[in-house]
């Protein structure tokens, strides 16, 4: 990804309020500026998960974020489906 560096000036507490939420997202300054630039100007970079739209949206949020990040999508992966369905009873 090619990117572009620009350089710009914000009051104290939008960049104090910044700061917070950079902390509290286990996400980079950078990263949430990114994000913000993409939803205000309307383009995403790819592809959005339902997760990540709930979660932007406060309808989630006390799953941790940053390394340890739950996956986006339980589905896409086999292992988080291994014996679902089976409790050893079938019905009729």
């Amino acid at each position: 990804m090619s990117t572009h560096r620009i350089t710009i000036r914000v009051p104290e507490t939008l960049g104090e309020r910044l700061r917070k939420r950079s902390r509290a997202k286990g996400q980079t300054e950078s990263e949430l500026v990114r994000e913000a630039l993409e939803t205000y100007l309307g383009q995403s970079s790819g592809e959005r998960h339902a997760f990540d739209l709930a979660e932007e949206t406060g309808l989630i949020g006390c799953v941790p974020r940053g390394r340890q990040s739950p996956p986006k999508d339980l589905s896409t992966n086999p292992r988080y489906l291994k014996g679902f369905g089976e409790n050893g009873k079938r019905s009729k």
